[in-house]
């Protein structure tokens, strides 16, 4: 008995894992050898290509396409119409179905709405990618990013929220009250 929804709409493939509480909507289509966690949900006309991994409460919104090469870690968010890419320098005559690059999005990062994430650059745990960016190297934690090329503008906290860092280096967010610290250039968590 499936412990997940699938839409009647929804084609799933053979050798396909889903996780008890997935949702899975219209038009969707789940390639082979997929894994996908629990709780997610999966929008309306997704495509997730062969052998892609989702984490736990993924949430992938409408005409999201993600391509082989690509791990969603637990609590990912994906924006309407954002797209992964997965060969670095397509051609449509070049077959480069064994130089698929791996794009990993850690755990609890954000990317909005029509974004797109050049292969082989990583987003970082809790990294929140602006609605339109074009994401074309490694994105650091916490980092807030946008812009074509992206640009990072700042640092966010897990609820979302702008981080702004006294001369400490420490910065609190305005809804969980989580404090942070800025050194060297990265963020961390400190309660």
């Amino acid at each position: 008995m499936d412990t997940f929804f699938a839409h009647e709409t929804a084609v799933i493939d053979d050798g396909c894992e889903i996780g008890n509480g997935t949702k899975i909507w219209h038009f969707s289509h789940i390639m082979p050898n997929c894994t996908i966690g629990e709780q997610c949900n999966i929008g309306q006309n997704v495509v997730v290509s062969p052998n892609v991994i989702l984490g736990k409460n993924v949430k992938v919104q409408n005409n999201v396409s993600i391509y082989t090469g690509v791990i969603c870690e637990d609590d990912v968010f994906l924006g309407p119409s954002m797209v992964f890419t997965n060969v670095i320098n397509p051609r449509s005559a070049v077959i480069r179905r064994d130089e698929y690059l791996q794009t990993v999005v850690k755990k609890g990062a954000s990317i909005g709405a029509n974004a797109t994430i050049v292969c082989g650059n990583n987003i970082g745990e809790y990294a929140f990618i602006g609605a339109g960016a074009v994401v074309t190297k490694e994105i650091k934690p916490y980092a807030l990013v946008v812009g074509n090329p992206s640009k990072q503008i700042g640092w966010i906290s897990e609820f979302g929220h702008r981080l702004e860092f006294n001369k400490e280096g420490i910065a609190v967010c305005k809804e969980s009250q989580d404090k942070y610290q800025l050194k060297n250039n990265q963020v961390s968590k400190i309660s």
